[in-house]
């Protein structure tokens, strides 16, 4: 009797683990850890050419996990990409490298895009010289601010120290389709007209290039692009008024030493795209989820846990 009881149960645990595991093969896991459907389709993204090399290296390790999902980033500008997002069938997401202005939200509201911001990590505007200069590897925050000001009138290296060459300056930046020359316009001059001379550039390579070419060239554009071209450019330490500072994943931070010109950089996700679009919202989990190791693989800070969890806490709501 014991040993019929003994069959019968095994046949029944038999059973259920039988029909456990056919249910398990309809189940696929999304990379942010929720067991649901298998994932498929696309994820659109454009915008920062600042927080590509973050977002490209999100995308790619993204993808590796979920092979069925194509993930597309593009890097058209900050303003360029809005235009893109607040569009009818715009893109899922648009990386900023400023927070998104008035006109830009009263965009959404017209057309009923309900926009998620999701700061990702910090950045700091790094000034750049060529390897040559060795005359400019310090400067004071005025000094910075003179240099790209048309109104100070900084035509020469001397006009800036008596003690620098007589050599006229080359000034060189991101155009105005990118967050960073915005940044460097109403955050660091303050509104006030950058030099008319100055030779402003779509693509960030380009200008890694021109700088790297001329010995009087100073430019700006992110920490990132500046860590990965050290061989090729010279960063000049800033004194904001406590002594030089050099910009590095240490000093760049909400209250570090080089918090003046440190700025954070988002990506904007359209939530109606989310709802309709699974692998959207998962992918926004899953960019949270790993930003802060994405951003010290890439030339940015990382954000705070409390940051973090706060964007997590504002996507979960979406499920």
């Amino acid at each position: 009797m014991k040993r019929l009881k003994k069959m019968s149960l095994l046949l029944t645990l038999g059973a259920v683990m039988a029909f456990t595991a056919a249910c398990s093969g309809d189940e696929g896991t999304s990379a942010n850890g929720d067991n649901s459907e298998e994932l498929e389709g696309s994820v659109v993204i454009d915008g920062s050419g600042t927080v590509y090399p973050f977002m490209a290296r999100m995308a790619e390790n993204y993808m590796g996990e979920q092979e069925n999902v194509s993930v597309e980033v593009s890097r058209s500008g900050t303003s360029a990409g809005f235009k893109k997002f607040l569009a009818e069938d715009g893109t899922d997401f648009n990386d900023a490298s400023r927070q998104i202005k008035d006109e830009e939200k009263a965009s959404a509201e017209e057309l009923g895009i309900d926009v998620q911001e999701m700061k990702v990590a910090l950045d700091g505007i790094t000034i750049v010289i060529n390897k040559e200069n060795d005359w400019a590897t310090e400067l004071t925050q005025q000094e910075v601010i003179d240099i790209f000001l048309a109104s100070a009138g900084k035509k020469k290296w001397s006009d800036v120290r008596p003690d620098f060459p007589d050599d006229e300056i080359k000034t060189y930046g991101p155009n105005e389709n990118h967050g960073t020359y915005e940044f460097m316009f109403e955050n660091i001059l303050e509104e006030q007209d950058l030099p008319e001379n100055i030779n402003l550039q779509q693509d960030y390579s380009t200008l890694v290039d021109l700088v790297s070419k001329d010995k009087n060239a100073i430019g700006f554009f992110g920490y990132g692009y500046y860590d990965s071209n050290k061989d090729k450019l010279a960063a000049v330490k800033i004194d904001f008024g406590n002594g030089p500072v050099e910009p590095s994943l240490d000093t760049i931070k909400e209250d570090g030493e080089y918090a003046p010109f440190t700025r954070p950089v988002f990506t904007y996700l359209n939530t109606n795209m989310a709802k309709d679009k699974p692998q959207v919202l998962d992918y926004a989990i899953y960019t949270m989820e790993n930003a802060q190791d994405v951003a010290a693989e890439t030339g940015f800070a990382p954000l705070s846990d409390k940051d973090v969890q706060a964007s997590l806490d504002a996507l979960n709501e979406l499920k």
